[in-house]
C-alpha cells in the first residue's frame, strides 16, 4: 500500500504540471537573493567577505563596528586604496571584480576574494551603502545599493561598507539566525583568523558601542598577535615549526599536548594566507599528534601552507573556505612529517625547564645542548631488566635481512639515540647502538646538563623522586617506561621490512565502483602497505595478503577503511594506527609495574633513557609522565619568606 507522503508528493507534481508553465528568465533580484544564500549564510559571511576585500585593498588598519551580533547593523572601515567614484557603481553589479580578469588568474588565485558577488549578495539582503575615497580624490564618494545615488561624503581614503538589517526582505531567512551572543561568537571568530593571518594588519572590533577586541600591529613576529588570541596557556606551551621543501612552505604552531581540549575550536589552517577549513590538512595535524593525545582530546594549533597558486583550487566552495590540493599526498606527508618531526624533538635530548612569570612551569626545547654530550650520556647510561625473547615478536616485525642484522648472544643497553644505526638482538628488546664517544669527565658536566636531574629515592613504589637545578622532579614510572618500551619496540618495526601474512582462504568483500578504481589505482602503495587485493568480478576484491601484525582484525573493515583513506588523502595511516596501537599494548604490558622496587643507579638510568627518548613527556596514552616542582613551588608550599 502507497504512504499518504507519496499520494501527496504524487498531488503536487499533478498541481505544478496542470499549471504548465513557460520557461523564463529569473529576475534579476531573485537571481541575486539565490547566490545570496550560498555566499551570506549568517552576520559572519558579511564580516568575512567585507573583511577579506579590505584586505585585498592594502588595508593597514581595520576597524569594525557591529549592532545585536551583526544582524542589526555591520560596518567596515579600512585604509586601503579605496574605489574611485565611477567605479562605485560597478562594484555592486554582481560578477563584478578587480581581481581577475582570465581562466589563467582564476587558475593561479592570489587574492582572498576572485569572484566579483559578495557586495551584490550582501545587497540583496540587506540595506547596504558604502563610502570610498581614492588617494588623488579631493573628497569621498558615497552610494546607496538601493537607489545607485550617489553624492558627495567626508571620509578620509580608504573604503567604509556599511549594512543595516540583514535578510530585512527574507524574513523566513533572519529566523534561522541563532541568538545576539552567537551571532557575535561567529563574527569574532571570522575576524580572528583574519587578524592571525595578517598580523601586520591592526583589527578594532566594537559592539553595540563597547570594544571587545583590538590588536595592534605586530611586525617583528606572528607569535605575539597568536598569543594575543590564542591565550596565555598556548603562548606559554607551544612549539614552533617551519620547514620547507622547493616551492612547498609550512610554518607555525603546535599546542603542547598538556594543553589539548574537549572541543576542536583552537586548530586554524592557513593556505597562501587564506583560512580554510580542510579535511586533508586536519586529518595530517591529528596525524602528527597520534602518539601524544590521551582519549578523545583535540590538539591546538596554527599551521601556514605556502605553495604556488596553480598548485590550489580555491575556488571549490562559494564560502571559498575550502579548497582542493594538486598532490595531496605529498601535502599531507609534509605536514604531517614536520610536525611529527617537531613534537619527537620535544621531551627528546634537549628538555629544558622554564618558569614562567606566573609561576607555571613550562618545558621547552633547549639549543645549546651539545651533541657529543647527548653521546656521551648514551654510554654512561645503564639499562632496566627489559629483555625479551625475539621469538615472541617475529609475527609483529617479521625476519630481519640476514644481510644487515648480525645476532648476538650478549645482552645490551635499551637505549635510542638521535641518529641510532638499529638492529634486533635474539635476546633483547629493539637495541640502537649511539656512536662511540668519549666518557666526559666530572669537569665537563653539571646538574644543569641534566635537565631530568638525579634519583633521591621512589615514593610508594608508584613515583620516582630526582633532583635537578630547578627543584624537584616527580616521575611516573610505568608510564615512563612504557613510553620508552614503545618507542623502542616503534624504532624496531621502522627498521624492518613489513611482515605479510598470506591467507589460506581469500576472504572476498563486495565493492562500489569507485573502491574498485581506488583499488586499481593504488595497486603498489596498497601491496607496500601489505594488502594484496585481486578484483574477482566488477563488484568484488579478494583480499589475499595482509600485515601480518593485524591478522586477526576484522579484514573488510579494514581494508575499506585503507581505500578511504588512498582515496581522501592519497595515503593511508589506519595501519600504521592500528599496529602502534598494539605496540602501546604490549609496552603496556612490558613496562615495570607499581611496587617494583628501583636502585638509585636504575632510577638514573631511566631519568637518562627519558632524556633521550622521543616524546618522553607523555606516556602512549597521552598523560604526562614526569612533572616538575621548582624551588619557588615548595616556598610558597611551605610559606618560605612570608
Amino acid at each position: 500500500m502507497l504512504s499518504t507522503k507519496f499520494y501527496g508528493y504524487v498531488e503536487r507534481s499533478t498541481h505544478i504540471a496542470s499549471i504548465a508553465r513557460s520557461i523564463k528568465l529569473l529576475p534579476e533580484l531573485l537571481i541575486s537573493q539565490i547566490a545570496a544564500g550560498e555566499v551570506v549564510e549568517r552576520p559572519a559571511s558579511v564580516v568575512k567577505e567585507l573583511v577579506e576585500n579590505a584586505l585585498d585593498a592594502g588595508a593597514t588598519a581595520l576597524h569594525i563596528t557591529l549592532e545585536q551580533g551583526g544582524v542589526k547593523r555591520i560596518t567596515v572601515t579600512d585604509n586601503g586604496y579605496g574605489i574611485a567614484a565611477d567605479q562605485l557603481p560597478l562594484a555592486l553589479k554582481r560578477h563584478a571584480t578587480s581581481k581577475t580578469r582570465s581562466l589563467a588568474e582564476l587558475e593561479a588565485v592570489a587574492t582572498l576574494g576572485f569572484r566579483g558577488e559578495a557586495l551584490a549578495s550582501i545587497a540583496s539582503v540587506a540595506r547596504l551603502c558604502m563610502t570610498s575615497r581614492t588617494g588623488d580624490a579631493p573628497h569621498a564618494t558615497r552610494i546607496d545599493a538601493q537607489t545607485d545615488a550617489l553624492a558627495p561624503a567626508a571620509g578620509e581614503i580608504g573604503t567604509t561598507v556599511d549594512m543595516y538589517e540583514l535578510y530585512f526582505n527574507i524574513p523566513a531567512r533572519r529566523k534561522f539566525l541563532k541568538s545576539e551572543q552567537t551571532e557575535l561568537g561567529y563574527c569574532l571568530n571570522v575576524i580572528r583568523c583574519c587578524a592571525l593571518a595578517r598580523p601586520d594588519v591592526a583589527f578594532s572590533v566594537l559592539h553595540n558601542g563597547r570594544m571587545v577586541e583590538h590588536w595592534n600591529v605586530i611586525e617583528s613576529s606572528a607569535s605575539a598577535r597568536i598569543a594575543q588570541i590564542l591565550g596565555e596557556a598556548f603562548a606559554t606551551a607551544h612549539l614552533r615549526f617551519e620547514k620547507q621543501a622547493s616551492s612547498l612552505s609550512i610554518d607555525g604552531y603546535a599546542g603542547l599536548p598538556t594543553i589539548s581540549r574537549s572541543r576542536a575550536d583552537q586548530q586554524y589552517c592557513f593556505v597562501n594566507g587564506r583560512f580554510v577549513r580542510d579535511k586533508l590538512l586536519t586529518h595530517a595535524m591529528r596525524a602528527a599528534y597520534e602518539d601524544v593525545l590521551h582519549g578523545n582530546r583535540y590538539p591546538a594549533y596554527v599551521l601556514f601552507v605556502e605553495l604556488p597558486p596553480e598548485t590550489v583550487d580555491v575556488n571549490v566552495h562559494p564560502s571559498k573556505i575550502e579548497v582542493r590540493f594538486r598532490d595531496a599526498r605529498a601535502i599531507h606527508s609534509f605536514v604531517c612529517n614536520t610536525v611529527q618531526d617537531a613534537l619527537a624533538r620535544y621531551a627528546g635530548s634537549g628538555i629544558q625547564l622554564k618558569t614562567t612569570e606566573g609561576g607555571h612551569t613550562a618545558r621547552v626545547i633547549s639549543t645549546h645542548t651539545s651533541h657529543s654530550l647527548q653521546q656521551a650520556r648514551l654510554m654512561r647510561q645503564g639499562t632496566l631488566p627489559i629483555a625479551q625473547q625475539l621469538a615472541k615478536y617475529d609475527a609483529l616485525f617479521g625476519r630481519p635481512d640476514q644481510a644487515t642484522a648480525t645476532p648476538s648472544a650478549k645482552t645490551e643497553p635499551a637505549v635510542v639515540s638521535p641518529a641510532p644505526s638499529c638492529e634486533l638482538r635474539q635476546d633483547t628488546v629493539p637495541y640502537c647502538a649511539p656512536p662511540p664517544a668519549p666518557a666526559p669527565t666530572s669537569s665537563d658536566v653539571t646538574i644543569d646538563d641534566y635537565p631530568l636531574g638525579f634519583a633521591i629515592g621512589q615514593l610508594h613504589g608508584i613515583y620516582l623522586l630526582a633532583q635537578n637545578a630547578h627543584g624537584l622532579i616527580i616521575v611516573d614510572m610505568h608510564a615512563a617506561h612504557e613510553r620508552i618500551v614503545y618507542e623502542q619496540f616503534k624504532q624496531a618495526l621502522m627498521h624492518r621490512a613489513v611482515a605479510v601474512q598470506s591467507l589460506l582462504l581469500p576472504v572476498s568483500m563486495p565493492v562500489d565502483p569507485v573502491e574498485m578504481g581506488i583499488a586499481h589505482e593504488h595497486r603498489d602503495t596498497l601491496n607496500a602497505l601489505g594488502f594484496d587485493l585481486t578484483p574477482l568480478s566488477p563488484t568484488t576484491l579478494a583480499i589475499r595478503t595482509v600485515p601480518a601484525l593485524l591478522k586477526d582484525a576484522d579484514l573488510p573493515t579494514l581494508a575499506r577503511a585503507v581505500l578511504a583513506d588512498l582515496h581522501a588523502y592519497g595515503g593511508s595511516r589506519i595501519l600504521t594506527e592500528r599496529q602502534h596501537e598494539l605496540l602501546s599494548t604490549l609496552a603496556c604490558h612490558h613496562a615495570v609495574r607499581a611496587n617494583r622496587g628501583l636502585a638509585l643507579d636504575e632510577i638514573n638510568a631511566l631519568l637518562r633513557q627519558m632524556e633521550t627518548t622521543e616524546r618522553a613527556n607523555q606516556c602512549n596514552h597521552g598523560r604526562p609522565t614526569w612533572y616538575q616542582l621548582t624551588l619557588a613551588d615548595l616556598d610558597r608550599l611551605f610559606m618560605r619568606g612570608q
